[in-house]
């Protein structure tokens, strides 16, 4: 399998997992009466209007792991160079290691800090509170 193959697999896992950002509900009054059909429903028209207002978890997410991306690689690059010209094989070594640095900025990206945007989280919340609700944190 291809560096770039395997760097674009990694890629197209780690945009999923950015979506898994979620508000817990805490079990009050109104949470109880509206029922969990009900109660999903407002967390996704809440985070509609979030979007709608110009912020976006998975925006900011996706930018930080571009350019984490962009950052390993090109460092990757350097030094796979430098490695492959003591061996004699410079090319080879800037390949190597711009795969290899772009791997490891995806993966800091994905394994750092996976907390929504703030902004985004604190319109969010806003708006269940809004509505009744109350909540817990965000998993």
């Amino acid at each position: 399998m291809s560096c770039i193959r395997l760097v674009m697999i990694v890629s197209t896992l780690a945009l999923s997992a950015c979506a898994s950002n979620q508000p817990i509900v805490y079990p009050n009054a109104h949470s109880q009466t509206v029922g969990n059909a009900q109660t999903q429903h407002d967390i996704a028209e809440c985070k509609a209007l979030a979007e709608s207002a110009g912020t976006s978890s998975s925006n900011a997410k996706a930018n930080t792991m571009a350019t984490n991306t962009v950052k390993g690689g090109g460092i990757g690059a350097a030094t796979g160079a430098v490695g492959g010209a003591i061996a004699g094989q410079a090319g080879r070594g800037a390949a190597i290691g711009a795969a290899s640095g772009a791997t490891a900025g995806l993966i800091h990206s994905l394994f750092g800090d996976s907390s929504p945007n703030p902004t985004y989280q604190k319109f969010v919340t806003r708006c269940m509170n809004d509505r009744g609700y109350e909540l817990a944190g965000w998993d």
